[in-house]
C-alpha cells in the first residue's frame, strides 16, 4: 500500500539503524502485518492490540518526514 511506504520509507532510511535491536525485531514483526491493518493503526482508526507494536506505531508516527 502506497500510503504506508510513505510513512515507512522516510523512517528507515533516517531511524532505522539508530534502534535497539529488539526495537528493529519488534519494527520487523510491525511489517508482517496486513496492510489494511496497519493503515487502520497508523491513521489512529483502531488500537494496535499487541503493546509491542503500539509502541512502535507510535515511535514511527511520532518521527518527523524529511
Amino acid at each position: 500500500m502506497l500510503e504506508l511506504d510513505v510513512i515507512f520509507q522516510p523512517f528507515v532510511e533516517r531511524y532505522y539503524e539508530q534502534l535497539s535491536v529488539k526495537n528493529k525485531e519488534v519494527f520487523v514483526r510491525l511489517l508482517e502485518g496486513e496492510d489494511p491493518e496497519l493503515f487502520a493503526w497508523f491513521m489512529g482508526h483502531e488500537q494496535c492490540p499487541d503493546p509491542e507494536l503500539a509502541e512502535m506505531v507510535v515511535l514511527v508516527r511520532g518521527r518527523p518526514a524529511p
